[in-house]
């Protein structure tokens, strides 16, 4: 099932699975995965799919917004189906737990979409950190360009007209009832808490996921965070509960494990990036990558 973008390529791309459902509520995002499964059977309610095709579905693959992400998972488990689940996993910590219970419960094949946790890179960095090349690590810093849209700014006030294609309703999903505003859909909903989890969701999975395996981190003990503010004119700060901060520095501290020293995880997003390293240049780039990478900091010896 998708909402929201072309469909997931992990199922079609393995050559042992039959696409033969697709599910959105917007007709222009749907158009592509239409035609390129023109056999599969269309529908805009994933509800109205999972009631009438359940018997004929094995696994789903779901790549709505954060938002709604939990509810369909939950729906599709509930029925028997394995589910492949884009990330962020849930729009909250309690949906992941209540998804993590019911995949035990209805024992199903389960697996959040991260592609972040697959390339050579963190198997590099396994093999330095179990070879002892790195030593005992006690700092970690991940960053990212993240946002790329628009976050901590007031809700529009001026409402739009819903394009045809598109089902608010629906789309809306678990969320409040809003009217329909200019350029939050396919991709500026990230922005805000109702729909999407900020820089942190979008982008954490991907760049804690290196340190979180690496280092066999749990979980923290303690966290702190920081925010960037914005200003409606130069005198006067900005206060926008509704929308992600544009910028935020967040500490997790994680506790000794089997011998290895606490861990300080900084995340940063919004520009926000460590101290560059004494040994660069000065016409050297501090950030090579424009989602951001982990850097693991020994500890001295």
């Amino acid at each position: 099932m998708e909402k929201g973008k072309v469909i997931s390529p992990h199922f079609a791309k393995s050559g042992k699975a039959q696409i033969s459902f697709l599910c959105d509520v917007d007709q222009r995002r749907a158009a592509t995965s239409v035609k390129n499964f023109p056999n599969a059977k269309f529908y805009k309610d994933y509800r109205e799919l999972l009631d009438k095709e359940q018997k004929n579905i094995d696994a789903v693959s779901v790549s709505t917004p954060d938002h709604n992400h939990a509810i369909q998972a939950m729906a599709a488990m509930q029925l028997g189906k394995h589910v492949y689940v884009q990330k962020p996993l849930t729009h909250d910590i309690h949906e992941a737990r209540m998804l993590t219970e019911a995949a035990k419960k209805y024992k199903v094949v389960t697996q959040m979409g991260n592609q972040g946790s697959s390339g050579d890179g963190v198997r590099q960095l396994q093999e330095w950190y179990n070879a002892g090349l790195i030593g005992d690590v006690h700092t970690v810093y991940c960053w990212t360009n993240r946002p790329i849209w628009p976050q901590g700014i007031p809700w529009p006030s001026q409402k739009a007209e819903v394009p045809k294609e598109l089902d608010w309703d629906l789309w809306l999903g678990t969320a409040p009832y809003k009217d329909y505003v200019e350029k939050l859909v396919p991709f500026n909903w990230r922005g805000w808490w109702d729909y999407g989890t900020g820089a942190l969701g979008d982008m954490a999975c991907h760049i804690i996921e290196p340190p979180f395996k690496v280092l066999g981190l749990g979980y923290p003990e303690a966290v702190e965070c920081s925010v960037g503010s914005v200003y409606v004119d130069e005198f006067k700060r900005g206060y926008f509960p509704e929308s992600c901060p544009p910028s935020s520095h967040i500490i997790m501290t994680f506790p000794e494990r089997q011998g290895k020293s606490k861990v300080k995880l900084h995340w940063m997003d919004g520009g926000i990036q460590p101290e560059r390293l004494d040994e660069l240049g000065p016409n050297e780039k501090w950030v090579t990558e424009p989602m951001g990478q982990p850097l693991l900091v020994p500890k001295e010896k």
